[in-house]
């Protein structure tokens, strides 16, 4: 699969703000977009005006980039979105979020998505007593997230639920940290997906 390999401070910075890519540094002064508030290349500090499209289009690149899925993989929940009942926008973000790595990343047995990905991939991770190696998997309301038992010993997981506090951790998601375990109480509302996204931008993108 075809994945990005560069700078990811560079995605920050050209999304105008933080997306959290790097974990706990994103918290620091050295913070890429505190540093520097203008998007990364040779013309960042110049003057630009998008049009309608352009921002509709950085509003998708935003999320997409935050949540590290590929374009075929976004516009796959886009139309699951559409098929499904309710608001098209805030139903795509459920969807996103109800991934496995992000619920891995939201109870801090991950720094970031990434990682998160790869401990899952990795086979460190189960849900309801089962191993799942899929970092798309959908995790639905009342399902048990834990780390296996033998990979309990790696350091960073047991880092990165130590700072989860620091991160802060999701009203609906419920974590025991030392049982290395975690319950998803219920599919989070939009109100409860704390996210500067405008994804009304998003369908208006697509519908075109």
């Amino acid at each position: 699969m075809a994945r990005y390999i560069g700078a990811l401070c560079r995605i920050c910075r050209r999304e105008g703000e933080k997306l959290f890519l790097k974990g706990d540094r994103c918290y620091t002064e050295k913070c890429a977009v505190e540093r520097r508030k203008y998007p990364p290349g040779q013309h960042g500090q110049g003057f630009r005006k998008l049009s309608d499209y352009g921002i509709q289009l950085r509003e998708k690149q935003k999320v997409r980039k935050m949540y590290g899925l590929l374009e075929k993989q976004f516009r796959r929940y886009f139309y699951e979105a559409e098929r499904k009942k309710g608001i098209t926008g805030e139903v795509l973000l459920q969807l996103i979020e109800s991934r496995l790595d992000t619920i891995v990343f939201r109870m801090g047995f991950a720094p970031n998505r990434r990682r998160a990905r790869q401990i899952i991939g990795h086979g460190h991770i189960m849900v309801n007593g089962k191993e799942v190696n899929l970092p798309s998997y959908s995790v639905k309301g009342g399902d048990v997230v834990e780390v296996k038992g033998i990979s309990r010993d790696m350091p960073e997981i047991a880092d990165s639920l130590a700072k989860g506090e620091h991160r802060g951790i999701p009203g609906w998601v419920e974590v025991d940290s030392p049982n290395f375990r975690g319950k998803v109480l219920h599919i989070p509302s939009r109100d409860e997906i704390q996210l500067p996204v405008q994804e009304q931008l998003i369908i208006e993108l697509y519908s075109k």
